[in-house]
């Protein structure tokens, strides 16, 4: 009994350390956080406004992606659930429960047609390096297992938007209030014109043309 007191007092004291310390304090919902970039990935230079808003309910984490400046909504509709929509435009959030980096965390994508991706990842080099092993366990059927998607395309205005519900009992995580995850974000552009060619956007620099540099996540609490 007194070493669960004691785990309180200590989460209790430490609470204020990880909020200094985040990147980003995701608050329950209905209130929710942005996570902003304008970067290219490796280089730095600019890259149109992308967001993703955060927030939490007991049994899920939800995110709101907004892509703007966007100008060519590119996609193959011949994709299907798991496919490889990663070559085209997608808008990505790679999730870990937990404070290091890691060497399995879950991949999730949404293309501008509303297919999504979702997939752990098996990255025991932490930086996919070239004759290590990497490799992905797919969530076959993630609507059934309680993910939900919405996806807007606004091209007056070249915007799209997409809201997903992901259950957060994938990681074993449900009520996360207090808990510290690392997570990071990214959008691909790319369009007719310039396939297979993307340019890679992120919200960490991974300061490689590589998005799977878990290292570079970023720290978030749930407050």
């Amino acid at each position: 009994m007194r070493l669960v007191t004691d785990l309180a007092v200590s989460a209790l004291f430490l609470a204020p350390v990880f909020a200094r310390m985040a990147d980003l304090v995701v608050p329950r919902c209905p209130a929710t956080a942005p996570a902003k970039f304008t970067t290219q990935i490796p280089s730095g230079g600019p890259c149109p406004e992308t967001q993703v808003d955060l927030c939490y309910t007991d049994t899920t984490l939800n995110l709101k992606f907004t892509a703007r400046g966007e100008t060519n909504f590119y996609f193959d509709p011949s994709q299907t659930t798991n496919g490889d929509i990663w070559e085209y435009e997608v808008m990505e959030a790679f999730i870990y429960k937990g404070t290091s980096d890691p060497q399995t965390y879950f991949e999730y994508e949404v293309s501008p047609n509303n297919v999504t991706y979702n997939s752990f990842v098996y990255n025991p080099s932490r930086v996919r390096a070239a004759g290590q092993p990497f490799d992905h366990a797919f969530v076959t059927d993630p609507f059934a297992d309680g993910f939900k998607v919405n996806t807007a395309l606004n091209k007056p205005n070249k915007l799209w938007t997409t809201e997903s519900s992901i259950p957060l009992a994938l990681f074993n995580g449900e009520d996360p209030k207090g808990s510290v995850w690392r997570m990071n974000f990214f959008r691909t552009i790319t369009g007719p014109d310039t396939y297979p060619n993307q340019q890679l956007c992120g919200w960490k620099n991974t300061n490689l043309a590589n998005f799977h540099v878990t290292p570079a996540f970023g720290t978030v609490l749930f407050k």
